[in-house]
Order: structure tokens, then sequence, then C-alpha cells
């Protein structure tokens, strides 16, 4: 990774190109979104969406886990399903980037959703009739990872077309608020509760919840069908695909977060994909205590998502976000020294708060330079190469944890961790951030920008 020459804050943004603000300075939204005036209107729909199926997910993702657990006590079979859930981020992610910034992405929404409901009730009708099993896991597992791939990618795309450029921090801070509060906070408690009750009425519980939202996000104002610019020429599927990975690799500050998030998510999908086992197994407790273990990442992701703003004007961005990599080195490090449950629910905690508040910064700070007709692609290559890592992290963790045990496997993570402070400091330097900050250019160079980043003359 190059780094970033303290006297050119500049590069900053991408080499050779002319980085985009998705919104003129006038404060009124791209050609394919909503007026200024939907703002407020928009952002409330956007929240509530979120909040409501995140706390879908929040239980589903607690139920599937303790379903592998009641029918298997491998280490490697029960990290299978979160390996499920988080596989399609790196096999369909581009693609799916590409397709989004084809179609509405509205409809891609609602068409997410609806395939989330599809996965849980026939996995509802399977544990019902007593026909579970690991592979019917690993198929809802599969269905509701991608659901959840078109899902955030579309909606990632979706938000500088429904928001002006004034509300983004306001929306992207309550957002991400619901997110961890629904889907770390809420949804794991909830899901034990519901678990401690029975698997039916908690899977019940989550098909009605993404019932209860398919149709909402036809409540946002405005087009969100992308629109290309005057003078940008269509492109092949694999060239189109090309370009998003391109804009970010170019981008010294994009490309170094997203690499360094790469690592903090292999830390991540391991703990994720071990930690049910490690609570009932180590740990010694049940379906309500892992749901509170959990739940301490949605705490602290509550509360990173209420100070991101306070903390950046008193810190900056950088030690803000410097903050993700303390809190899963925490995260990591404290069951390879203890099993205690409430020392595993603070790390989670610390977890969740940096991770939050390194999410709300990154989003402002990608959506301040990614051009409108490459929000897709850019996100899609942004989670490639971060989430994507989730379940490679599941997969190391689980083979790990059959040969050296259940703590030691944590170790290689803690310390992959800990090796990031020298590249995050080097490249992710307050000039580089200022300069993200600093620019804002029109968005009809969007046509320009997109034709420089795929090669096109």
């Amino acid at each position: 990774m190059t780094g970033v020459s303290e006297s050119r804050p500049v590069e900053a943004g991408v080499e050779a190109t002319t980085t985009v603000e998705a919104t003129a300075k006038t404060g009124s939204v791209s050609e394919i979104g909503a007026p200024a005036n939907a703002d407020l209107r928009n952002t409330l729909v956007l929240v509530v969406f979120t909040a409501v199926t995140n706390l879908a997910d929040g239980v589903t993702k607690v139920v599937l886990p303790l379903l592998a657990v009641r029918l298997t006590h491998s280490p490697m079979q029960v990290t299978g399903v979160a390996l499920t859930l988080t596989l399609p981020w790196l096999l369909t992610a581009l693609h799916i980037g590409a397709v989004v910034d084809r179609l509405d992405r509205r409809r891609l929404v609602i068409a997410a959703n609806a395939m989330r409901v599809v996965a849980v009730t026939g996995l509802l009708i399977a544990v019902a009739a007593g026909k579970e099993s690991i592979p019917l896991l690993y198929g809802a597992g599969l269905a509701l990872g991608i659901a959840e791939v078109v899902a955030l990618t579309a909606a990632a795309a979706l938000v500088p077309a429904a928001v002006t450029s004034a509300g983004r921090d306001r929306v992207n801070s309550w957002m991400t608020a619901a997110e961890t509060a629904c889907n770390e906070f809420c949804g794991p408690f909830v899901g034990g509760a519901l678990v401690a009750a029975g698997y039916v009425f908690a899977l019940t519980s989550s098909s009605f919840a993404y019932l209860a939202t398919l149709l909402l996000p036809l409540l946002l104002l405005g087009r969100f069908r992308p629109t290309r610019s005057a003078g940008a020429t269509a492109l092949p599927g694999r060239a189109e695909i090309a370009a998003g990975m391109r804009f970010l690799w170019r981008s010294p500050l994009l490309r170094t977060m997203a690499l360094t998030l790469t690592v903090l998510c292999l830390c991540w999908g391991a703990w994720l994909g071990l930690i049910p086992l490690f609570v009932t197994q180590e740990s010694k407790v049940g379906a309500v205590a892992y749901g509170l273990v959990l739940s301490g990442l949605g705490i602290g992701g509550l509360a990173g998502a209420v100070s991101t703003v306070p903390l950046n004007r008193l810190f900056g961005r950088r030690w803000v976000m410097f903050a993700d990599l303390m809190g899963t080195f925490a995260m990591v490090g404290v069951p390879v020294v203890t099993a205690n449950p409430v020392a595993l629910g603070v790390s989670a905690f610390l977890g969740g708060l940096g991770g939050t508040l390194w999410a709300v910064n990154a989003r402002t700070l990608s959506q301040q330079l990614v051009p409108p007709e490459l929000m897709g692609r850019f996100h899609a290559a942004w989670r490639l190469l971060s989430w994507g890592a989730l379940p490679i992290g599941s997969a190391i963790v689980g083979g790990l944890a059959e040969v050296v045990g259940l703590r030691t496997a944590f170790l290689p993570f803690a310390i992959a961790t800990a090796l990031l402070v020298v590249p995050f400091f080097r490249v992710i330097t307050a000039e580089a951030v200022a300069g993200a900050e600093a620019t804002l250019t029109p968005p009809q160079t969007a046509a320009a920008q997109s034709a420089a980043q795929s090669g096109v003359d």
C-alpha cells in the first residue's frame, strides 16, 4: 500500500481522475433522486425499514447457529452456518453491484426482502415438521446471504439519491443506529428469548417482520433507477464490474480503508462463527446468555451511532475510525484469556462501538468521493474486499478450533488486528481524510469520471 503525501491531501481522491460528489452544492439530489424537501420523509422510511429488517436479521442470525448446535457439536459444521450467511459476499458481490447500477434500486431492495420471506418461511415449515438438517440450514443461510448482498448494496447505492448531501451525516448515523440497535442488540436478545420459547415461534416472528416491511420502500420519494450521465458509454458486463474495483483501487484512502476492513472482517467472521460454540461449551451458558453476549455488539454500536458526530468534532475522523482496530482487538483477544460471559459481553461492546464509528465515517467519505452511476459497483467491490472476508474468517477459525481448541483459535486474529496499526497510520493520515472531506465537485463531471475509470475515450 502506498502512502499519502503529507503535503498533498488531494491524494485522498482517485489518482489522475476527478472525484465526484453525488449532489451539487445547491443541495439538490442527482438526476435520479428526489427533491431536497423529501429528505426527512426518505430518511424516516429508510430508518424504519432498516430497523425492522435488521431486527429480523438479528433474530435469524441467533436461530440458525443454535439450530446447528442442536444438530451437531462439530465446530466446522456449526461455523459452516456463518459461512453460508456471508459466502455470497465473496461469490456474488461484484455481479450484483453491476446489476444494482442497471436496475431500479428500490425494486431490488423489495425483491431482496421477498427472498428473505421465502427462505425463512421454508425453514419454518421444515422445523415445524421436524425435518431440519445441516444441509437445509446451509441452503437457508445461502438464500439469506444472497438477499443481504442485494439489499445492502442496493440500499447503499440508493441513499445518495434519496437524501441530499446536507442530510447524509444524519441518515448515515440514524441508519447505523438502527442496524446496530436492532441487528446486534435487540435482535440477539429477542432471538435468544424467542428460541427459549421455541424455534418455530422465533422463525415465525422473523418471517412476519420481513413480510411487514416488504413494500415499505415504495414510500420513498424520487426515482431510483440509475441514469447514465451525458456522454457516458455503456460497457460490457465485465468492464462495468472492473470499473467499480478500479475506482476503489486507484484511491489510496479508499483502498487502504477497504484492505484494513478486510482484516477486521476476517476477525469478525471468526468471532461470529465460533462464539456460539465457545459460549455454550466454554462459558457453559444457554441461549438467553448467548443472546446477551451478542447484544454487547448492539449496545456498543448504538453508543457509537449517537456519539460519532461529537467524537469526530473532538478527535477527528481518523482517530475515531482507529477505535475500530482497538475494539476488534479486544473482541477477538478476550476469548483467548477467559470464557467469562461478562468479559465476552464487554469485549463485544467495544467491538460494536468501534465498528459503528468506522461504518458511519466510511459511508460519509465514500458517498462524497464516488459518482452516482458507480455507487453500486463501488460498494460491491468495497464489500467484496471487506465482507467477503467474513466467510473466510469463519472457515479458518473452524478449522483451527478442530486442531488447537476453541480458545487458541482466536489468537491469530488478535495478532492480525494488532499488525494493522502501522499501515493505518501511514496511509490514513489527517491530511488524507481532510482532503476527502473537502472534495466537492459538480455531478455533471460524473460522466468524465466514469469514462476515465473504465478506460473509455
